[in-house]
Parts: C-alpha cells; sequence; structure tokens
C-alpha cells in the first residue's frame, strides 16, 4: 500500500460577493491582500472559483484573480475550483494554462467542471445543453488540452473541439494536474476514472461521500483504473468559533441548505475533519466567513492545523 499523502489545508478567497463574507467593492483587492498575506504564512494553496456573476453582487474574473496570486504568493500552489469548461475555448484554455505553469514555476493546478449555473450561462450568452452533453464538453476539452500540452504540433478531432497542427509552447513542465469537480454518478464519475489527476466532490456527510467514493471505485475497476492514482480533495466553508453556540449562531440558516458549511468550536472541526481524512482526502479547500476579518482563520491556525501537523 502506497503510504499516505501528509494533509494539506488550502485557503479559497472570495473573488467577490458569495452570501458568505462581507464583501466591501472599493475596499475588496485592499482586504483580500490583507487576508491573503495572513493565509500564504499557514496555508499551502490557493483555489480561485470561477463565475462571472452570482445574483447581482460583485465579481472578479477567475483567471485575472488567479494570476494576481500567482504573482503576489510565490510558495503556494495555485488552483481553479473550479473552471467552467464552457465559459473558456478549451484550446485557448490549454495555452492559459501552460503559460500560467511556466510563469508561475509549476504550481498550477487545472480545477474543471461541466459546469451549472443556468442563470450565468444565459445571461453571459452561452448555450446550455444537458448536464449529458456539458460532461461530454467537458471530457473532450480535457483530451484536447492535453493533447496540446504533449504533442508537438498537437491534432484532435472531436464532436466538440477540433485542433489542427495547433502549437503549445512552452509546454507545461511539470505536467499540470487535472482536478475534476462534482459527483455525479453515471457520467461525472465514469469522467473522474477515465481523465482526472485530482477530484473535488461536492456531497457532504461521510455516509454520502463512502457511497460516492464506492462509485468512483467501481468506474475504476470498469476502465482499469487504479483509484490511488487519484488524489481526492474537500471543499468546506468553516464557521468556528469558541463553542457551537456562537459558530451555529453565525452560520445561520445556512446550516439548512443542501451544501451546509460546518459550524463549531476548534475540537469538534478537528474531528469532522479526521473523518474526512480517514476516507481517503488529504486536501481541504476553505472557505472562512470573517473575511475581511481573520477570526476564523487564527483560530484554525491556532487550534485545528496543529492536529494534522
Amino acid at each position: 500500500m502506497a503510504a499516505r499523502r501528509p494533509v494539506e489545508f488550502g485557503y479559497n478567497p472570495p473573488a467577490g460577493e458569495r452570501g458568505i463574507e462581507r464583501i466591501v467593492p472599493r475596499t475588496f483587492v485592499q482586504d483580500l491582500q490583507g487576508v491573503c498575506d495572513y493565509a500564504s504564512q499557514h496555508f499551502s494553496s490557493f483555489w480561485v472559483p470561477d463565475h462571472f456573476m452570482r445574483g447581482d453582487g460583485f465579481r472578479m474574473e477567475c483567471w485575472t484573480q488567479l494570476t494576481w496570486l500567482a504573482a503576489r504568493y510565490p510558495r503556494q500552489q495555485l488552483g481553479t475550483i473550479v473552471i467552467g469548461n464552457s465559459y473558456r475555448h478549451p484550446p485557448l484554455l490549454a495555452k492559459m494554462a501552460a503559460s500560467l505553469q511556466t510563469f508561475s514555476g509549476g504550481r498550477f493546478v487545472l480545477g474543471y467542471g461541466a459546469g451549472w449555473l443556468e442563470e450565468e450561462y444565459r445571461a453571459y450568452g452561452y448555450d446550455f445543453p444537458s448536464a449529458r452533453v456539458r460532461i461530454a464538453q467537458m471530457v473532450e476539452g480535457i483530451e484536447a488540452m492535453r493533447a496540446l500540452w504533449n504533442q508537438v504540433p498537437a491534432n484532435y478531432q472531436g464532436q466538440y473541439y477540433q485542433v489542427t497542427e495547433a502549437r503549445c509552447e512552452p509546454r507545461p513542465d511539470p505536467p499540470i494536474p487535472v482536478l475534476i469537480g462534482g459527483d455525479g454518478e453515471k457520467y461525472l464519475l465514469r469522467a473522474v476514472a477515465e481523465h482526472a489527476d485530482w477530484w473535488l466532490p461536492f456531497s457532504r456527510g461521510t455516509d454520502t461521500l463512502k457511497h460516492k467514493i464506492a462509485v468512483l471505485h467501481d468506474h475504476c475497476r470498469t476502465v482499469g483504473r487504479d483509484p490511488a492514482t487519484i488524489r481526492m480533495t474537500y471543499p468546506l466553508t468553516v464557521f468556528l468559533a469558541r463553542t457551537r453556540q456562537e459558530a451555529e449562531g453565525r452560520a445561520g440558516r445556512r446550516l439548512e441548505s443542501n451544501d451546509p458549511p460546518f459550524a463549531g468550536e476548534p475540537a469538534a472541526l478537528v474531528a469532522h475533519l479526521q473523518e474526512i481524512v480517514d476516507l481517503g482526502f488529504d486536501l481541504f479547500q476553505l472557505v472562512f466567513p470573517s473575511f475581511p476579518e481573520t477570526d476564523d482563520m487564527r483560530l484554525f491556525v491556532d487550534e485545528v492545523l496543529p492536529a494534522f501537523r
């Protein structure tokens, strides 16, 4: 059995208003810089979400923010959580990713997904086909990008994307890991088994996660893949306080949502994270709702992080 990786923690900073943190548009960059300066001392990676809009709120573009982070923080790994396949033509995205991999010194992870927010698609003029078609397009996007990263010149002929005698130099060195986000059982997890280096599920609860992992392993057996070659990562929003009552009070009705955050005291969070680690996850991408303050994050660093060192 391969040795288990050390547990790592990454920070998922806001790109704008997502109904969790307190965002002030005129001071956003200054606030972001202050929080990320502190996070860079304790977290191994930064992860940026990819949306153009969420309701009526202020929003930064993912790739622009990612490039800012790459330039400012030279030690952190950098990832997207996750890029919507439909939003950027995959052959162009391959070139963008290869360039960022070169400029960052090999620190980039391409988090990739099929896209899901119909309101956003329609607002920006993108077609919104069925989930099955979007997943098929995502798979072709990955295949086209890898052709560009590995072939000189590259050729790829798919139903949705094509490249002909195309060059993508400098090629990424080291190769860019592809993280696929999602856990739909019939098509998405099959795509993870066939194409992902890393995986990020959206489901919550250890029983549900165990089931999703079992489905993924079934797909891996079908395609002849060792599931241990897929790194498992887990995103989590953390309302952390000295008492559970205080944390739950801050989380409020979010605890009743389909994607509930964690809300509790440090010892409870250690236990919760350990349950996830015991399932085979070794990287957490964390949201701290106290932004632009660092209260949650500092309590995490002081009383949770040492348990995993």
